[in-house]
């Protein structure tokens, strides 16, 4: 298991934004951190009031952003108009190419999400864009399914061979079985817990490979989310 602290994380600041990098990206560069797997992107933004990013454009890539807190105002190109709250998840495919734009949709209080980037198995796709409430699921269990390539068990539907599983875990200690070949990034989002041994904190992250099995200790109320991946 490799850890990515939270303090570790590139960072940047723009007076309206204040967002952490897990791996490489716009100004941010490391060599060491340029994504795990088809796993590209990790980045937590906070948004003040009002403000957000212009319209701009993505292509051949697999879009998705999971709020924290506060509302996410979301418009694109091929005429989707939403607000993102705690307990939805968005997944916009930009394939041949799309326009969106994200704005925090309070005047009053700050958002912060996650917005995460996987490559797609297939370049070229139909842009598109599907958005679920998955606050039940969430309330009932521990790390329900939130995203797969087949949309099983009510998850989203992803150009990928990944699992995200997503939300808080209700209990001390909780298993989640990985498939054989597989690898999984860990992404803590709030709380603590305990994992092959290694206490991580909100913020840090864990890649494992060579593992069918998570198995997390400790870890009563920490909310995060799990990538499982196909190995490299």
């Amino acid at each position: 298991m490799i850890i990515r602290r939270s303090q570790d994380r590139g960072q940047a600041r723009f007076g309206w934004l204040d967002s952490r990098h897990t791996f490489s990206f716009g100004h941010y560069y490391d060599s060491r951190h340029m994504g795990f797997g088809n796993l590209r992107v990790i980045n937590q933004d906070v948004v003040k009031p009002g403000a957000g990013f212009d319209t701009h454009g993505h292509r051949d890539m697999e879009i998705l952003s999971f709020v924290v807190r506060g509302g996410l105002e979301h418009k694109d190109s091929i005429g989707t108009g939403s607000v993102i709250v705690p307990g939805d998840i968005q997944r916009m495919t930009a394939g041949t190419g799309i326009m969106h734009s994200e704005f925090n949709h309070s005047r009053e209080e700050p958002v912060e999400f996650l917005q995460v980037w996987i490559q797609p198995e297939t370049r070229g796709l139909t842009p598109g864009y599907e958005q679920k409430s998955f606050e039940d699921a969430f309330r009932e269990r521990s790390l329900p399914l939130v995203v797969s390539r087949d949309g099983r068990e009510g998850s989203l539907t992803i150009h990928q061979d990944v699992n995200i599983y997503a939300g808080r875990i209700h209990e001390p200690e909780f298993r989640l079985g990985l498939g054989v070949g597989r690898q999984a990034w860990v992404q803590v989002i709030d709380g603590s817990l305990s994992l092959e041994g290694q206490t991580l904190q909100a913020g840090d992250g864990a890649a494992l490979t060579d593992t069918q099995q998570l198995h997390f200790r400790e870890a009563e109320g920490a909310q995060l989310l799990v990538f499982d991946l196909k190995a490299a």
